[in-house]
């Protein structure tokens, strides 16, 4: 959705940035044109430099906000794309059934069991119980723990060491 909204905005963006620019030169040349008038004259070049100046900067920050933005959301793509591999990976060696895995991959979502239970059509005993297996193949104890396997492989060693601080 964010990404949809970007892309009407950018041309906009770029638009009046543009449109920025060519009134900065068309006040500078005119102000240029009047240089012989006095120092009035100078005073409107000035203030058209200053406009050309700041379209110019507005121009270099927008493309470098857009780049940092596809460069963001290139990340955010590879990060979604590890998590999932590593969710697999995690749930493979747990040899967890594909019912305990859907139920893993629903917790991992942060829902109840009752949550759980409905979207399933299961009574919460079940899902309990299901929760329970994959607790222990996993070696855990509680959702939060489950989730905090995730999230620890997903740290760098810097972030991982702050956390041990």
């Amino acid at each position: 959705m964010k990404a949809d909204r970007l892309r009407w905005r950018i041309p906009i963006a770029e638009g009046v940035v543009a449109f920025q620019l060519l009134a900065a030169i068309f006040f500078l040349a005119d102000s240029w044109s009047e240089r012989d008038a006095g120092g009035l004259a100078l005073v409107e070049i000035a203030v058209a430099l200053a406009l050309f100046a700041g379209a110019v900067f507005g121009a270099y920050a927008l493309r470098t906000l857009l780049e940092q933005a596809r460069r963001q959301e290139e990340a955010l793509t590879i990060a979604r794309g590890a998590l999932g591999e590593l969710i697999e990976r995690k749930f493979t060696a747990w040899r967890l059934s594909g019912a305990e895995a859907a139920i893993a991959l629903l917790a991992l979502k942060g829902f109840t069991v009752a949550e759980i239970a409905g979207m399933r059509g299961s009574a919460e005993g079940t899902v309990r119980s299901q929760l329970s297996q994959v607790y222990a193949k996993a070696g855990v104890s509680s959702q939060v723990m489950l989730m905090s396997l995730f999230l620890d492989d997903l740290l760098d060693d810097e972030q991982a060491a702050l956390l041990q601080e």
